[in-house]
């Protein structure tokens, strides 16, 4: 691993070039905040998607993506003269330090879950102005969301005690979902199923699973299944659409067992 003086050495490199391509690259010249927006959202993506692989050069190589873009943002700050990487990099340090007192104050703490608390009181404090649920984006996925909403309504206080009550929870919404599609009222039926999906969430919280990550992970061990019945149907000369559905089933079966 590199010592800090590289480290610091590197992260100056990087302000070098971006200084570079601002003056003389034309596509670099044009960018803006807003056209950069679409294509950090992407790398984010991607990030995620190394990060659930488990990939490690992958990661690597998409925190470098994503930094760029974070250096990128910041010399269009600083040419607008509203701010630049040192004050980007000062202002999250300061909002570390303001919300560990538990590190940099005489806030006691007994586990992760009081230092989760803190945060959002601070949180609270620092935008007294605006409700608890006030910092979670809109734009997010509406999964990410839920999460966020239910740690945020937690943070002050409003929870379950335990995981029973959690999950009783959800069988409550499984059988309002059960009535409503017997009445086949598909606006209810709708409103139910969030109903449901936003009390698994809760679930999961209380089981410590984050439900995204779990869900990303099924949906890519659902992807390689699959994959592996189109390949045994093209190693026998068929398309998966010519499989029988108990032949796909058996494909399905050994997939499984790999």
């Amino acid at each position: 691993m590199h010592t800090r003086e590289e480290k610091l050495e590197a992260f100056g490199r990087l302000l070098d070039i971006m200084d570079d391509l601002r003056e003389k690259c034309p596509w670099d010249k044009k960018q803006t905040m807003e056209s950069l927006r679409v294509l950090t959202i992407e790398e984010t993506h991607e990030l995620a998607d190394a990060i659930i692989d488990n990939n490690l050069e992958e990661i690597k190589n998409e925190l470098g993506d994503i930094l760029l873009h974070m250096v990128f943002y910041s010399k269009i700050g600083e040419e607008q003269e509203a701010f630049d990487v040192a004050d980007v990099l000062h202002g999250i340090s300061e909002k570390l330090i303001r919300r560990h007192p538990h590190i940099y104050g005489d806030t006691k703490v007994a586990n992760e879950q009081d230092v989760k608390e803190n945060w959002e009181q601070i949180k609270l404090k620092e935008k007294a102005n605006k409700g608890v649920l006030s910092g979670v984006p809109n734009s997010i996925p509406s999964l990410i969301q839920a999460i966020r909403i239910q740690e945020k309504a937690a943070g002050v206080g409003f929870d379950w005690d335990n995981k029973e009550q959690v999950y009783e929870k959800y069988q409550e919404e499984w059988q309002e979902l059960q009535e409503e599609v017997k009445q086949e009222n598909a606006k209810k039926i709708e409103e139910e199923f969030g109903d449901v999906l936003f009390s698994l969430i809760n679930y999961a919280r209380f089981l410590d699973v984050n439900p995204d990550n779990a869900l990303a992970k099924t949906n890519t061990k659902f992807i390689n299944r699959f994959k592996f019945i189109e390949t045994q149907a093209k190693e026998q000369g068929q398309r998966i659409h010519d499989l029988s559905i108990e032949e796909m089933n058996r494909f399905w079966e050994i997939a499984k067992e790999k």
